[in-house]
């Protein structure tokens, strides 16, 4: 969810006549999330489970109904959820006082707008005006156009060149849906002006591997999309620990770059294009990137923030200890300042999603109360149980609870939602797990890069939508493509949690 998301909505970025649908499935969503929200209130209490847990856990099942159904705008449920969590909680008794007092107003509130302090939610707003500038100077559009024009006619280059350009804006615009918001455009620009049938397969194949190759680098790059930040965010308030960002970088992006090598591969043979070259494809790119003119006082500066801002994030922990959230916030100040910066404060909020940083927030906060009450603990105890895991080995757990998540994603447009929701639950499962020396930081981080796998639907994702939206496939092609993808996804985590993250040391410890 990012700048296009929080504009026009979700069920915008579809097409039409995908619309009335998606509406009725709100309605009948927010139903049920309601009588799902009374039903677990209501229910007698299961055994080892506190009132305040209850609570917790019958606002989690109405949050994911909502989310996994779209029920209400993203923003909109974020305050609603946060709503019913100071009201439910606040008249929720506390065992450990005496006499059982109910925890009060004051003190949900508090747990309500825990997210808020969570030095992660600073990184994910100053993500948002890093992509506002990189939208105002034009940067980004520069960059995917210098890069494709460097692409010969070919279509299988031209291809290339798309993931190349998806690739490179993930280290610098940090919003997942903006990296594809800026190129799809590109690529819709480039198809009419060879004038392909824009419903053609190299059409297709073009918008579609813009946004599976968005996805496949949310792994890699930590700051490549607001989800990695819940992971960090549970991490630091749970562990007191964090993962800088060249850490993640050395954990996903061998991965991320095996991805890209198969999504290309699978892309091309099974949409492979009706043609092998298109005249003039690079004299029409060379064109439109004349049309911009010189780079701009702006867009020099902004280049070199950023890059100076990649520099501070790459030698985090090696030359200094300044944490990722401060240095992005220490630049966006930059960026804000009269003359220095790039863009003035009118010009940052044109379109912000202020929806996403409280959504972000109140996401956080959902995953602290259901720690912190014991639901979590609950849930993970019956989980544990009922699959076995007590005493399975690190590679069993983490290939088990990556299927469990992949299925799951089937049902959530939004990958941020779905860490909110999954993250704190997968860290009290590896919490009550009794495998001698496992990771738990380390199994969170590979787990999380599994929550990036939104692969299969149209609605799995923003980026996919907004690919979507463009008309130039049909869903079927979108999904039996990514369907494979899933399963070269499945099979390359299996092989780097057998050999490479083994001998990182991410699963498993020394005893």
């Amino acid at each position: 969810m990012t700048v296009v998301e929080s504009t026009l909505g979700p069920e915008l970025l579809l097409p039409p006549s995908s619309r009335p649908k998606r509406h009725l499935v709100a309605k009948a969503g927010l139903v049920a999330a309601a009588l799902m929200l009374l039903t677990i209130l209501w229910m007698p209490a299961p055994p080892g489970l506190s009132p305040a847990g209850q609570v917790m856990l019958a606002i989690l099942a109405f949050a994911v109904l909502v989310w996994m159904t779209e029920a209400l705008d993203y923003a909109v449920s974020a305050v609603v959820i946060a709503a019913l969590m100071v009201f439910l909680l606040g008249f929720s008794p506390v065992l450990d006082k005496p006499g059982n007092v109910d925890m009060g107003t004051g003190a949900a509130l508090g747990l309500a707008l825990s997210g808020f302090s969570n030095s992660a939610v600073a990184l994910v707003a100053a993500a948002c005006f890093i992509a506002a500038a990189m939208t105002a100077t034009g940067l980004d559009r520069r960059i995917a156009l210098l890069v494709l024009s460097k692409v010969d006619a070919k279509t299988n280059h031209i291809v290339v060149g798309a993931m190349v350009v998806g690739f490179l804006l993930s280290f610098i615009v940090p919003s997942t849906t903006a990296r594809v918001a800026c190129l799809v455009p590109i690529m819709m620009g480039f198809i009419l002006a060879f004038k392909v049938d824009k419903r053609s397969r190299f059409a297709g194949l073009l918008v579609i591997t813009a946004a599976q190759t968005a996805s496949v680098w949310n792994v890699g790059i930590k700051t490549a999309a607001a989800q990695n930040m819940v992971a960090i965010g549970f991490i630091e308030k749970q562990f007191q620990t964090t993962i800088s960002w060249t850490e993640w970088f050395i954990a996903g992006a061998p991965f991320s770059a095996l991805m890209s090598v198969a999504v290309y591969f699978i892309m091309t043979r099974m949409m492979k294009p009706e043609m092998a070259e298109i005249e003039g494809g690079r004299t029409t790119i060379r064109q439109q990137l004349n049309a911009l003119g010189r780079m701009t006082a702006n867009e020099w500066k902004l280049l070199a923030m950023v890059l100076v801002l990649l520099g501070f994030w790459a030698s985090e922990k090696v030359l200094h200890d300044l944490d990722t959230s401060s240095t992005t916030l220490a630049a966006v100040a930059l960026m804000l300042l009269p003359r220095l910066g790039v863009m003035d404060w009118k010009q940052s909020q044109r379109g912000f999603p202020w929806g996403t940083v409280v959504l972000f927030a109140v996401g956080i906060s959902v995953g602290t109360a259901l720690l912190r009450t014991g639901a979590a603990a609950w849930l993970a105890n019956l989980i544990v149980l009922n699959l076995g895991l007590q005493q399975a080995s690190a590679l069993a757990i983490l290939m088990l609870l990556s299927l469990f998540l992949i299925v799951i994603h089937l049902g959530f447009a939004s990958a941020t939602a779905l860490a909110s929701t999954m993250i704190p639950i997968i860290i009290s499962v590896l919490t009550a797990v009794q495998t001698p020396g496992i990771n738990v930081v380390g199994m969170t981080m590979l787990l999380q890069f599994v929550v990036s796998f939104g692969f299969i639907l149209p609605v799995n994702a923003p980026q996919n939508m907004i690919a979507y939206g463009t008309d130039t496939f049909d869903a079927r092609d979108f999904i039996r493509t990514g369907l494979v993808i899933t399963l070269a996804a499945t099979v390359l985590l299996a092989i780097f949690a057998m050999t490479y993250w083994s001998w990182m040391g991410y699963l498993t410890m020394p005893v």
